[in-house]
C-alpha cells in the first residue's frame, strides 16, 4: 500500500511539473539582474552549452521577460559556443531564442586576442558585444547589482 501511495504521489508531482501547474505564484520572484559566467564545460562543451541555454530559458520563464535582465559573459572556452554555433544549427537557434528573450551575450576581447579569433567568425556577434576583459566584466556587473551565476 505504501508503494502504491508513493507511486501515485510521484505521478501527481510529475503531472504538476509537466502541466506548469507547479509554477510560482505571480509576484513570488522580484525583478532580477543576473550575470551568467560561461567559461565552457569541457570535455563535453556541447552538452554544457545546451544545458546553460536551457537554464537561461527557464530563468526568463520563471520571472517573465520584463522582470529579468540577464547578461552572459563568454570567455576562455565559453567562446567555443559561438564558434560551434556557426555549424550547429540547433545551437544557433537556441542562442537566437535566448537573444529574443532579451538576454545579452558579452564576449571577452582578451580571449579573442589570446586565441587569435576574429570576432567576425563567431556566431551572432556584433562589435557592441565585445568587452575588454571577461573577468573584469563579471566584477563590473556584480558591482552594478547583477547576481553572479556559474552553471
Amino acid at each position: 500500500m505504501r508503494r502504491f501511495v508513493g507511486l501515485n504521489f510521484a505521478l501527481l508531482l510529475m503531472a504538476l511539473f509537466a502541466t506548469g501547474a507547479w509554477a510560482a505564484p505571480p509576484g513570488y520572484y522580484k525583478d532580477q539582474k543576473v550575470v551568467y559566467h560561461n567559461d565552457g564545460g569541457g570535455p563535453d562543451n556541447a552538452t554544457y552549452f545546451r544545458k546553460m541555454l536551457n537554464n537561461l530559458k527557464n530563468h526568463v520563464a520563471a520571472l517573465g521577460k520584463n522582470h529579468v535582465q540577464i547578461r552572459v559573459v563568454d570567455h576562455g572556452d565559453g567562446v567555443i559556443m559561438l564558434q560551434m554555433a556557426k555549424t550547429d544549427e540547433k545551437l544557433a537557434q537556441l542562442i537566437d531564442a535566448r537573444k529574443a528573450e532579451g538576454i545579452e551575450f558579452l564576449i571577452c576581447q582578451n580571449t579573442l586576442d589570446e586565441r587569435n579569433i576574429d570576432w567576425h567568425t563567431l556566431y551572432g556577434v556584433n562589435k557592441e558585444d565585445l568587452v575588454p576583459s571577461g573577468v573584469a566584466e563579471l566584477a563590473r556587473l556584480q558591482l552594478m547589482g547583477f547576481v553572479y551565476i556559474h552553471p
